[in-house]
């Protein structure tokens, strides 16, 4: 084997510890998250519960909150590849859109459970309304030519809200219904509001 091919593999197998080792930080972190926040969880925690010392994990994150900071990174790096990839669904296809939705939030499930628990960042929620609103709000004004886009908004933030409480709610009752049965559920309370639930 060439020098080169013998360097490539090396690599290849850091990258592969790295990944490891990150993923045990993250699942170790999302455990701590359950019991308390942030502000309690040290360092000396984290590593203890991957075994590994704190000077492995400081190669990877300055603190406790630069980790959370970079996980809640990945994640909407995620979220705007995926509102990207189905920005046609979402107008034209919704069913579609909000099956991809549940099925992301159901394979990352534990973590996001945590961000939107009491323990988890406030400022995931704040991030996630404004990146909903960003990708949304403004284009649906224009699409739909609303002529009080203040009373629009109102009724956006009341909506985006209730989809947050909707998936809050979903997550921790054990996700009984599919992402399937959640996305019908999520575009007949979009569409049909009260009604859809209660006798009128």
């Amino acid at each position: 084997m060439s020098t080169s091919n013998v360097e490539a593999v090396e690599v290849k197998k850091e990258d592969r510890r790295v990944r490891k080792t990150k993923r045990l930080l993250r699942s170790a972190l999302t455990d701590l998250l359950k019991e308390k926040p942030i502000q309690e969880i040290k360092v000396r925690e984290i590593a203890d519960m991957v075994d590994i010392n704190r000077g492995t994990f400081y190669q990877h994150y300055r603190d406790v909150y630069d980790m959370l900071n970079s996980i809640e990174d990945e994640i909407f790096i995620d979220f705007r590849t995926f509102f990207s990839n189905n920005s046609d669904s979402l107008e034209e296809e919704a069913d579609h859109f909000f099956i991809s939705l549940f099925t992301y939030m159901k394979e990352n499930s534990e973590l996001i459970t945590v961000l939107l628990g009491p323990n988890g960042d406030p400022s995931f929620i704040e991030r996630l309304e404004n990146m909903v609103r960003d990708k949304c709000l403004n284009e649906w004004i224009v699409k739909y030519n609303v002529v009080n886009s203040k009373e629009f908004e109102y009724y956006y933030a009341f909506i985006v809200t209730g989809c947050i409480g909707l998936i809050r709610l979903w997550l921790n009752t054990e996700m009984v219904e599919s992402p399937e049965e959640m996305a019908r559920i999520l575009e007949r309370f979009l569409i049909r509001g009260a009604t859809s639930v209660i006798p009128m």
